[in-house]
């Protein structure tokens, strides 16, 4: 930790000796809790850390932005994925106000709010969310800028089901919208291939709506690909998440259903979706308090409950997040 403190110091210093670029912003981020759980009614707990991650942001030139996020508590080489604690590692070119082109490590664009949010602002995760082998990758995208809250994204990136596997891709074409004041959209259509070089077609649809202080978020996921008996309905996700603020407080509350047809294979008895089983039924749900004591983000405390159907399994938790600013954007 010392060396790497020492690396982005000389780094930062670098940059800003080098004209126009510039260092906007470069915090840390952390989350620490005590655990309790009981399975089959044996109770268990454990003080733990979750999440240490490393953020740099800044701009190249006028036209070109970069970031870095880096989880410094996830382990750095992977034989399968060398850059597995990178979450981002991009540059970012908008030479106009229609258009941008990316390069670099990204998040796969997939629709749905819980997917696309922090993972240090996440308790609990949907199956697919916690199956899926890589949410971040390498890859290139497109986006063309309607306004400022309207963008259509055409992505091309290594594969979240890849494995590792080198020819493996997804091809991903999403909508980050806004149909009113009151309602925001993260759809996306998305052709994923898997490690076994098979298809399968994500259709997601993530939708925020503001109803004053509190804020509904509601996902839906549709996943097949051709063969499958029933294309629609069969093998899906669906996620409602709401929050509500009051003061200094959130109060919170969230819940997933999952399945997926014991029908939906192939004729070689493969699973069309490598994430969640044929024959899966699932159920998860939780409530919760966040607390801002500074008014802001800079610290926030949290209590979560939440159980769901895979295990006789409860979950209670207190946690601590903060974040430490090295520079602040003016």
């Amino acid at each position: 930790m010392r060396h790497f403190s020492a690396f982005i110091t000389f780094f930062c210093l670098c940059l800003s000796a080098m004209g126009q670029n510039k260092v906007d912003r470069l915090y840390f981020d952390m989350r620490a809790t005590f655990h309790q759980e009981t399975e089959d009614g044996v109770y268990s707990s454990q003080l733990q850390g979750e999440h240490l991650n490393f953020h740099m942001m800044g701009h190249i030139g006028p036209k070109l932005d970069y970031r870095i996020r880096q989880r410094l508590n996830k382990k750095v080489f992977d034989e399968k994925n060398m850059f597995n604690a990178t979450d981002m590692m991009y540059l970012n070119w908008r030479p106009n106000d229609k258009w941008s082109f990316l390069f670099g490590k990204y998040a796969v664009l997939i629709g749905g709010y819980e997917y696309d949010a922090a993972p240090i602002d996440v308790y609990y995760y949907s199956k697919f969310c916690n199956n899926i082998y890589q949410g971040f990758t390498f890859g290139a995208s497109v986006t063309r800028h309607f306004t400022e809250s309207q963008g259509l994204v055409f992505q091309v990136c290594n594969s979240p089901l890849s494995l590792g596997n080198p020819s493996v891709y997804a091809w991903n074409l999403a909508w980050n919208g806004e149909m009113a004041p009151w309602w925001k959209t993260i759809w996306s259509v998305n052709l994923v291939e898997d490690h076994r070089n098979k298809f399968i077609n994500y259709i997601s649809l993530g939708n925020h709506f503001i109803f004053g202080d509190a804020i509904l978020d509601v996902d839906v996921m549709n996943r097949a690909w051709k063969g499958q008996q029933h294309f629609f309905f069969s093998d899906m996700t669906l996620i409602s998440k709401f929050i509500w603020s009051i003061g200094k407080w959130n109060v919170c509350a969230k819940a997933g259903y999952e399945w997926n047809d014991i029908s939906n294979v192939n004729s070689e008895g493969d699973a069309f979706d490598v994430v969640i089983a044929p024959g899966t039924e699932y159920f998860y749900a939780g409530c919760g308090l966040e607390w801002f004591p500074l008014g802001k983000d800079d610290v926030r405390l949290h209590a979560v409950y939440y159980a769901d159907s895979d295990h006789n399994r409860h979950n209670f938790e207190f946690g601590l997040t903060w974040r430490l600013d090295v520079i602040k954007p003016r």
